[in-house]
């Protein structure tokens, strides 16, 4: 599978968009939010450059992509109000995601969003900023040598460059399942180890020295990698795709060749692949666990779906360019309703978390 052409959320037009099914992403935003302030008010102790250049790394599309770019001028502005330290004259904003990413969708919301933050009526927040996008895998490199202050990311590096090989043992998964070898987790790991490796050397390149990065990401609070706080929800998803092969929509074999390239690291994992890459000190590191259904987390958040259709939609729109490559569109409206089913009835006896890693760090 050529996941650089394969992979993207779903577009804007879809009625199961990511732009409309990330609530969850967006709540996750909110509540790394303060680590993001505290890293841009470390680095502009000293003041900050005439123009701060800042890129987000797995940006997608909707109103998620600029509430990112939004949170940090904010927190630059605050900063300085802080310290009394003189604002950057212009932000050049890098958005970046892979090539089949709604770019359209983000263009035409950039336009809107330069012209509010140019004629904010306080003049102390008017501000010039420049957005541009970088379609690419953030497994290369991206942007010039030494060329960015701040890089962020939030639920993308959990995401592989590709499948990991030699999976031919977990049969009947689409993933590190509760049933799986310990094979299959080797391989997972190993891919992640040198991904994630890779992704620190070319954000090393393309960070200034004592620049920041913020990573926000799936993960594990346990060290056991078939725990169910991490691979349920595929379980889930591999029983749907199990209900269709039970009508003779499809295959074993269908399923028993497919497998997702996401990997859920346990903190201690994270940590300890950044220590050896070495190129950047760890600030800070936290954890924090969300309900698969968090909307009773967020009094913000409104919808009458029940938790299943719920938690079916947001599922969709991320995993849905992988599975209609696979085993194609015709069956992913069936898929998903039994997705739907199956979660309905896993939330009816118990509560499901995600866990989640927040890590701060600073280019040496």
């Amino acid at each position: 599978m050529d996941l650089l052409n394969v992979l993207h959320m779903n577009a804007t037009y879809r009625d199961c968009s990511y732009a409309n099914s990330s609530t969850l992403q967006k709540y996750v935003m909110f509540k790394s939010e303060k680590v993001l302030q505290d890293a841009i008010e470390d680095y502009g102790a000293n003041g900050f450059p005439e123009c701060f250049n800042l890129a987000d790394l797995g940006c997608s599309t909707g109103t998620n992509t600029f509430l990112f770019v939004a949170n940090t001028l904010d927190s630059v502005h605050k900063a300085c109000q802080k310290k009394n330290l003189k604002a950057p004259d212009e932000f050049q904003v890098f958005l970046n995601d892979l090539p089949n990413n709604d770019f359209n969708a983000v263009f035409k919301m950039a336009p809107p969003f330069c012209s509010k933050l140019e004629n904010e009526k306080d003049l102390q927040r008017s501000l010039k900023c420049f957005i541009c996008g970088v379609p690419g895998s953030f497994y290369t490199r991206l942007f010039p040598s030494k060329s960015l202050h701040f890089v962020h990311s939030s639920y993308s590096v959990h995401w592989l460059s590709q499948v990991p090989e030699k999976l031919v043992e977990n049969k009947g998964n689409i993933n590190i399942a509760r049933a799986s070898p310990p094979s299959v987790y080797e391989a997972y790991f190993n891919q992640f180890k040198r991904d994630f490796t890779t992704f620190l050397r070319m954000r090393s390149e393309e960070i200034i020295p004592d620049g920041r990065m913020v990573l926000t990401l799936l993960g594990r609070g346990v060290s056991d990698p078939n725990s169910e706080e991490c691979c349920y929800i595929h379980e889930l998803l591999a029983k749907s795709l199990q209900d269709l092969v039970a009508e003779g929509l499809l295959g074993e074999e269908d399923i028993n060749s497919f497998n997702l390239p996401f990997y859920t690291p346990f903190t201690d994992e994270l940590k300890t692949i950044i220590e050896s890459e070495s190129s950047f000190g760890i600030d800070k590191v936290e954890t924090f666990e969300v309900k698969w259904d968090m909307r009773d987390q967020d009094e913000i958040i409104k919808s009458k779906e029940n938790s299943g259709k719920f938690i079916a939609k947001t599922t969709r729109a991320v995993m849905e360019s992988l599975l209609a490559y696979h085993f194609g569109n015709t069956f992913m409206d069936k898929i998903f309703e039994r997705f739907a089913k199956h979660a309905t009835e896993h939330l009816s006896r118990e509560k499901s978390i995600y866990f989640n890693i927040l890590v701060s760090l600073t280019k040496k």
